[in-house]
């Protein structure tokens, strides 16, 4: 149900509802301006005087409004419209990964390679600008109809931690939000973090992404939060056996407990992904499923 009688907020004329959370909803709007199609990220009534939720708010957009790649959702402005704060986005009506997940996974195995890559590209380039996005998950990645992913929601993130011998005088225990089952080990611990936290973060999600499932599961939240301190890694290429064991193994690296273990960086990460192949066979394009047709436009 449409939280908002409005039909404008600020110089924006409402369209559509694009998406629905927890706290806010996405819509479609045309900026009267200059008729140009954006998106605007309006909090709900009850969150509208919530300083928590206005301060993640206002922290996506510090974060997002110097921002430029193609792979990472444009933030373009925050304001308050009498008492509706918002931010306005670029427009890009896709489902994210666990929305495709959810409906049309097998159709799109043969996209897998190239949302892996894009997706890779936007996560490599948000961590150079120095930040890490501590809730990196199915949820927080876009794809259009060719495969094109964009990262969304830099609300928690946080200034990384400096690598090297003098990390540890840099930042001292954070709170501990994300989402449990991407979390790291270190995240999970409260400790300050570095760009190899969203790569341990990556990993689960492409675990997911190819599995079906996340890479762990637990009884209950310590239970699952105690599997990505101490379980053992889990085989990619047992739940899909079309996976080369090289990039099974790549993923694995990306999940391992300690940070030292894994692959430095995003970037290079993406260094290894671009000579590790995927699938042992390509998958087909399934009949009547025109290539790009993962949603969005």
């Amino acid at each position: 149900m449409a939280f908002t009688s409005q039909d404008r907020i600020g110089p924006y004329r409402l369209l559509n509802v694009i998406k629905t959370g927890q706290t806010s909803q996405v819509w479609a709007v045309i900026n009267e301006r200059d008729e140009r199609r954006l998106a605007l990220k309006i909090l709900m009534n009850e969150f509208r005087k919530d300083r928590e939720h206005i301060a993640y708010m206002k922290q996506e957009a510090i974060v997002g409004k110097p921002l430029d790649h193609p792979n990472v959702i444009k933030v373009y402005d925050y304001a308050v419209d009498q008492t509706t704060p918002y931010l306005v986005l670029e427009y890009f009506p896709a489902p994210n990964i666990k929305e495709i997940l959810q409906t049309i996974r097998t159709e799109v195995a043969f996209l897998m390679p190239r949302i892996v890559n894009s997706a890779a590209e936007g996560l490599a380039y948000f961590n150079q600008q120095g930040w890490v996005h501590r809730d990196i998950k199915p949820d927080n990645f876009l794809v259009n109809r060719n495969g094109h992913v964009k990262l969304i929601d830099f609300a928690l993130a946080v200034r990384g931690k400096k690598k090297g011998f003098f990390s540890g005088f840099f930042g001292g225990k954070q709170k501990v939000q994300g989402t449990r089952s991407y979390m790291s080990p270190e995240q999970i611990r409260g400790d300050a973090l570095d760009e190899r936290s969203d790569v341990y973060s990556f990993g689960c999600t492409i675990f997911h992404l190819i599995a079906g499932r996340p890479p762990y599961t637990g009884e209950n939240s310590n239970d699952l939060l105690n599997k990505h301190l101490k379980a053992q890694l889990p085989s990619l290429e047992a739940q899909d056996r079309n996976i080369t064991p090289q990039f099974g193994e790549l993923i694995r690296s990306t999940m391992a407990k300690i940070p030292d273990k894994r692959p430095t960086s995003m970037t290079a990460f993406l260094s290894e992904l671009r000579v590790t192949p995927m699938f042992r066979v390509a998958p087909e394009i399934p009949a009547g499923f025109e290539e790009g047709a993962a949603g969005g436009e």
